[in-house]
């Protein structure tokens, strides 16, 4: 096989990943119960716990894409029959609603047009309900959803906040705990600097709670939750062959972030985001998300009017500068690019590597 391409790695996801990251990746592997590598398994645990600023005893690292996070969340807290309300703003509120369906939950959906924020109150009105599902960052249209309340008229009304962070953690200010969320998940790939693989999730009391009243047993027997704290905790009862030097990998991941320090690198994807962005908005882009609820770190763009086939433009990004962006869903397929600054992607030279590229294949 030919020696792999290196590239700039500024689509919505996977980002680049941290040298130190890399490195504990070419190290040899430990065994997923020897004693040296369930200490930094404990150690990953306490370190998400401060990256989700959550007090959550069962908080760890599904193996698993984001997108198994999501299933974790959903298919523990789920019973068929159970009301849940999901908000769709994207493709990845369509994809809560219909894991929720898979799990037999009976949907209600509370959908906007694509690239604005879901009105708190309209989901607040849709309450009561066994669980509320939202992205708090929206990988396909670049929104910010405010989470402001949500949590407060949750528990009034016993409901579980179930909240997607994949491209959220990491990059713009998220406190699990402060905002009242019951089951939150992410992936490595975006602003943690890690590869795909992994997804960070943390659940709480009330959540564990409800997983323990079920009545039918949880659908998915590799996402159990219960099976797998049983692992995580303090049994460290046999699951499965856990993947040990991806959660090295994260160990260091979290290291990074924890160094900087959480409020330094929402910092850090704010200003060069926004200098992105209006590098962007000088070169003719359309952000399809609303002035207001734009993410710094993904920003989901219409290209200049006249600029050709975008498939042609975005391959030769990536043919003569090395830089990967990613295709527009939804209003943007075919008109538009969704651009990340993300985790390790998100440093002052590569910002610049990518204005250049980009000036160059629109001009």
């Amino acid at each position: 096989m030919s020696k792999l391409p290196v590239r700039l790695l500024c689509g919505p996801g996977p980002s680049d990943v941290a040298p130190s990251v890399l490195e504990v990746l070419s190290r040899p592997i430990l065994g997923h119960l020897d004693p040296a590598f369930l200490a930094l398994a404990e150690e990953v645990k306490t370190m998400l716990r401060t990256v989700f600023q959550t007090a959550n005893e069962t908080t760890f690292a599904v193996s698993g894409t984001g997108s198994a996070g999501m299933e974790c969340a959903l298919v523990n807290v789920i019973e068929p029959g159970d009301d849940v309300v999901v908000g769709v703003a994207g493709l990845f509120g369509l994809r809560l609603a219909e894991i929720a369906r898979r799990c037999g939950g009976a949907v209600r959906t509370i959908e906007v047009e694509f690239g604005k924020p879901i009105p708190v109150e309209r989901l607040i009105q849709a309450l009561p309900a066994k669980v509320l599902a939202v992205v708090h960052a929206e990988t396909s249209t670049g929104m910010r959803q405010s989470l402001e309340g949500l949590g407060d008229a949750c528990r009034e009304t016993g409901t579980l906040l179930v909240v997607d962070a994949v491209t959220s953690l990491g990059g713009i200010p998220l406190s699990v705990d402060e905002a009242g969320i019951d089951v939150c998940y992410s992936g490595t790939q975006k602003c943690l600097s890690v590869p795909p693989g992994l997804a960070p999730i943390t659940f709480s009391d009330a959540a564990l709670e409800g997983v323990r009243r079920r009545g039918t047993p949880v659908r998915s027997w590799y996402l159990d939750v219960g099976l797998l704290t049983q692992y995580w905790g303090e049994e460290r009862t046999y699951h499965h062959t856990a993947p040990t030097g991806m959660i090295a990998a994260l160990h260091e991941g979290l290291r990074l972030v924890l160094d900087e320090g959480l409020e330094a690198r929402w910092q850090r994807h704010q200003t060069l985001g926004g200098e992105l962005q209006i590098a962007l908005a000088e070169m003719g882009f359309r952000f399809l998300a609303e002035a207001g609820h734009r993410l710094p770190q993904l920003s989901a763009t219409f290209l200049p009017d006249k600029i050709g086939d975008e498939r042609v433009k975005r391959r030769r990004l990536l043919d003569d500068f090395g830089i990967e962006v990613g295709a527009g869903f939804g209003p943007l397929s075919g008109k538009g690019w969704r651009i990340g600054l993300m985790g390790e992607s998100c440093r002052p030279d590569k910002l610049a590597r990518l204005v250049d590229g980009i000036r160059a294949v629109v001009s």
